[in-house]
């Protein structure tokens, strides 16, 4: 499966954040996140392990009670199951891939 970036609409998950599902296969998603400054994304778990990496920009993240800032160029992979938040401590972009994939993500 191929996707052409300009033909895909992002959709706005929480205020600030907005998605746009790149690419999914059978065993996983892929997706573009971007975060305006000041959005955040509340504690929440689910089953699908979570890999990605931080475009540009720079977070906090919150798993399982340990925070980390992440800054463009840093990656991360969240079991799935474990407690995550996140916020956004500047205008941000990330790609992340869900196995397996999110069906709330599906195009």
């Amino acid at each position: 499966m191929f996707c052409k970036n300009n033909t895909i609409e992002p959709r706005q998950l929480l205020d600030g954040v907005h998605l746009q599902t790149l690419v999914h296969g059978e065993k996983t998603l892929m997706g573009q996140f971007t975060l305006a400054q000041g959005a955040r994304i509340p504690a929440h778990s689910h089953p699908h392990e979570q890999t990605g990496i931080m475009i540009s920009g720079k977070m906090l993240f919150t798993i399982d009670g340990e925070e980390r800032e992440i800054e463009a160029g840093d990656s991360w992979c969240i079991r799935g199951g474990s407690e995550h938040s996140v916020v956004a401590l500047e205008d941000s972009v990330v790609v992340e891939v869900f196995s397996p994939i999110r069906e709330d993500y599906l195009p």
